[in-house]
């Protein structure tokens, strides 16, 4: 295997759709361009809808790899996981996502303007390649399915998070730039959920095998597509009350049956081999060191693991020349002034998304997540090591003595960034490299559970009995058996998928009042190594609806046919 290039997919090719250039030149001859693609010489053959499909796939990733705030690391901040943290000096703009209260930020009336203008960027190129369809030379018409499925599913994917993030939307189905009013939040996830059922349909089952997913690793399967369905309709119904209009609770369920009657998945065995930074110890310098080594040297499963249904691929190519293929957002969720600190396998960062301690004492006693989910300052020893305490605590706001591990750079023992180890054109800003996890397969068996599976039970206990499983492979004594409930699913999703971008969905599911009264209180922190504290408010919360700011920018340039979400 390649050094962490087994998606060559989407490395170096060319982004077709949104990036297609004119080929008509100057001259009074009018030559049309030998090299250059354009809307009229593209979209012929089934070699143009590949290209145009890595197009698709290399815009979804620019959500995560242009420096925005994605879904995830968004998320995570608005929910009970984390608070906004960063340095002592930095700018209060992360304040603002924390702890919804615009006053904390007044001039930052753009919070999420990537967001919204990467997630159309990607929506566009999906739209340009579904209305080319017919006028492609298809001579595989299974191979037509796949393409075109897996678009319909990226689209979907792509309109599914800017739903939930701010609700309402435009709603664009072909490629345009006309000035549209924001749809009906209905008519948004119709098109979702016929995405979905259309990529279930039509993508072949046997299309990305796991069996091979160190070469197929990163597509869209139907599985994926089945699995992302479930997880609209638990959205939709509990954030609305209602059943949507194009799902069933039936079909639903059916989805998720489906993923684990396939065989396709499973459950690895320990939890903390999920993740790199769990997965791995101290990492020696080696002068030539490669991902091949590192991997050698550490328990992770992998990428393209049998738990990960869907993964959003990044590489540690990324650079500052155009070339964007990496984890851009997780440099910030790293270890605060630890430059120069031997903290391996743990890496600088700016100290976003400290953690809430509430979240680390929700584990139960013998639960092998929590350590592999959170790097513990004390726990670890780390607040030992020289110059810590004013390198990292003395800069660092909003310190909690806890931080991310699920998602974090790591270095090796003389401090070297592993990206850098391995000769990224880039640096540890803009060259991390780890996978973006969607959808695992713990969270299908608990939709399946949560949706009434006459398995539920089981479904439930082969997650518990994972977390309580330890490094021997024997369940530890300190697990008991819980009742299959609503109430101790969304519990066990808490514990699960933390740091996921999955738990502040799950409480604006529960009900508005549900997430405020979770999110909301005082949390007792440090600051420059002076105490403090932390305080969201519940009004703050239901005053927005949980919703993110539109882009006054965005508003802007709409003359106001845009309107801004309420509490903004």
């Amino acid at each position: 295997m390649e050094m962490k290039k087994i998606n060559i997919l989407f490395a170096g090719m060319l982004m077709v759709s949104g990036s297609l250039t004119t080929s008509c030149s100057e001259s009074f001859l009018d030559v049309e361009s030998k090299t250059e693609s354009n809307t009229e010489t593209f979209y012929k053959t089934e070699s143009d809808a590949w290209r145009a499909l890595i197009g698709c796939y290399a815009g979804w990733r620019e959500t995560t790899s242009s420096g925005t705030i994605p879904i995830v690391m968004s998320s995570i901040m608005q929910s009970d996981e984390c608070l906004a943290g960063a340095g002592v000096n930095d700018a209060h703009n992360f304040d603002a996502v924390d702890q919804f209260d615009q006053s904390k930020a007044p001039s930052y009336t753009n919070l999420w303007e990537n967001d919204w203008k990467t997630y159309y960027v990607a929506i566009d190129r999906c739209n340009e390649l579904l209305t080319r369809e017919d006028q492609i030379a298809w001579k595989d018409q299974t191979l037509r399915r796949q393409y075109i499925g897996e678009a319909h599913a990226l689209r979907a994917l792509c309109y599914f998070d800017m739903v939930r993030m701010f609700e309402n939307i435009p709603l664009l189905t072909v490629p345009s730039s006309e000035n549209v009013t924001q749809a009906d939040p209905d008519d948004v996830y119709d098109l979702i959920f016929a995405d979905l059922k259309y990529a279930a349909d039509s993508i072949p089952a046997d299309a990305y095998p796991k069996a091979n997913a160190a070469s197929n690793d990163g597509h869209i399967t139907a599985y994926g597509a089945k699995g992302i369905l479930a997880r609209a309709y638990l959205y939709y119904t509990g954030r609305f009350g209602k059943e949507p209009a194009s799902c069933t609770k039936a079909e639903a369920l059916a989805a998720c049956e489906d993923i684990i009657k396939s065989g396709e998945f499973a459950l690895i065995p320990l939890f903390k081999n999920l993740w790199p930074a769990s997965s791995s110890n101290a990492l020696e310098a080696a002068a030539n060191g490669t991902y091949e080594e590192w991997l050698a040297n550490s328990t992770y499963a992998g990428p393209g693991n049998k738990e990960f249904v869907i993964s959003m691929k990044c590489n540690y190519t990324q650079d500052y020349n155009g070339n964007n293929d990496g984890n851009r957002w997780l440099i910030n969720l790293g270890i605060r002034g630890i430059q120069s600190i031997d903290c391996s396998p743990y890496g600088y960062g700016w100290g976003i998304c400290t953690v809430n301690p509430s979240l680390y004492s929700a584990y139960g006693d013998g639960d092998q997540r929590r350590d592999a989910t959170i790097i513990d300052i004390a726990g670890e020893g780390i607040d030992q090591k020289t110059d810590f305490a004013k390198n990292c605590i003395g800069d660092q706001r909003e310190y909690t003595g806890y931080y991310v591990k699920k998602y974090t750079p790591m270095a090796t023992t003389d401090c070297t960034p592993l990206p850098i180890l391995w000769g990224a054109p880039g640096d540890a800003m803009t060259s991390q490299w780890q996978d973006v996890i969607i959808l695992r397969y713990s969270d299908v068996l608990l939709m399946a559970a949560e949706l009434g599976s006459s398995q539920a039970q089981t479904y439930f206990n082969m997650v518990r009995q994972r977390a309580y499983t330890d490094a021997d492979g024997k369940l530890n004594s300190k697990y008991t058996e819980l009742t299959v409930s609503k109430d101790n699913i969304m519990k066990e999703r808490r514990l699960e998928f933390a740091f996921e971008g999955i738990r502040y969905y799950d409480l604006l599911r529960q009900g508005i009042d549900v997430a405020a009264n979770a999110i909301a209180g005082t949390i007792q922190v440090t600051n420059g190594g002076q105490a403090g504290s932390v305080t969201t408010t519940a009004d703050n919360i239901k005053s927005k609806n949980g919703l993110c700011q539109i882009p006054n920018n965005q508003i802007t340039l709409s003359n106001n046919v845009l309107k801004q979400n309420a509490g903004w």
